[in-house]
């Protein structure tokens, strides 16, 4: 299995960034494909960011195109996602996910490891 742990959420003013990161521990991670969602207090969970397991293909949400930024780096096992200029609306709890199989990329269904979750926070 993959076992992955997020960090980085905190309480941060509109327009504001900050930067999360997952690591993860596991065999498969350089050859899954990573990705964040995030789920706000009273909605659906949605997809925010995803990356392929070499790293050059990356997927967003339209919401956070040329906001948010995803990378990797398997030589640490770490995934990372770049938030710059939030907004209230992108509070919520975010998770790092991986989906050794592939699949839509986009839809939490294709991903098998999940971790708990960190809290971020933007406020007005």
């Amino acid at each position: 299995q993959v076992q992955l742990v997020e960090s980085g959420g905190r309480l941060v003013q509109a327009g504001g960034s900050l930067r999360l990161s997952c690591t993860a521990s596991g065999h498969t991670f350089s050859s899954v494909v990573v990705g964040w969602f995030r789920q706000a207090l009273g909605k659906e969970r949605e997809f925010v960011a995803a990356i392929g397991a070499g790293g050059f293909s990356t997927y967003y949400a339209d919401s956070v195109k040329g906001r948010f930024t995803i990378s990797r780096d398997n030589a640490k096992n770490t995934l990372l996602l770049q938030m710059n200029s939030v907004k209230p609306e992108d509070t919520a709890l975010y998770y790092c996910a991986a989906s050794p199989r592939g699949g839509n990329v986009r839809g939490e269904r294709g991903y098998d490891y999940w971790g708990q979750g960190t809290q971020v926070t933007v406020s007005s």
